[in-house]
């Protein structure tokens, strides 16, 4: 299964990226990205990421899709990488236009990428 933790949901992704995951994972299962308090001290980022890390492990996925605030993102990726989870981000293309001085961006999903 693939363990999506971000503010995405799983019924929300494009229709390639939904059959992409079902393609390698077979099932995908939702875990909400938590709001990051900007305020939040280091030590109190460090306990987040453990009890999200603690999350993850209890549902043992196969991987793990994490897209979100930089720096819990970048923590929580490494644990999880120290515990034999595979760690994934999805690129997409930006597709931007402008429509009477509007700038409208479209993401067209290409592929899961390994952190």
């Amino acid at each position: 299964m693939l363990l999506n933790v971000s503010n995405h949901p799983y019924s929300g992704w494009p229709k390639p990226q939904q059959e992409q995951a079902i393609m390698r994972f077979n099932d995908v299962e939702d875990l909400p990205f938590p709001a990051i308090n900007p305020y939040l001290s280091s030590d109190d980022l460090d306990n987040l990421v453990a009890e999200y890390a603690s999350k993850v492990l209890a549902l043992n996925p196969a991987a793990v899709h994490i897209m979100g605030e930089m720096t819990f993102t970048h923590r929580l990726v490494n644990v999880l990488k120290t515990k034999g989870i595979l760690c994934l981000a999805s690129t997409t293309e930006r597709i931007a236009t402008v429509e009477n001085g509007v700038k409208i961006s479209q993401f067209k999903f290409i592929q899961f990428r390994n952190y």
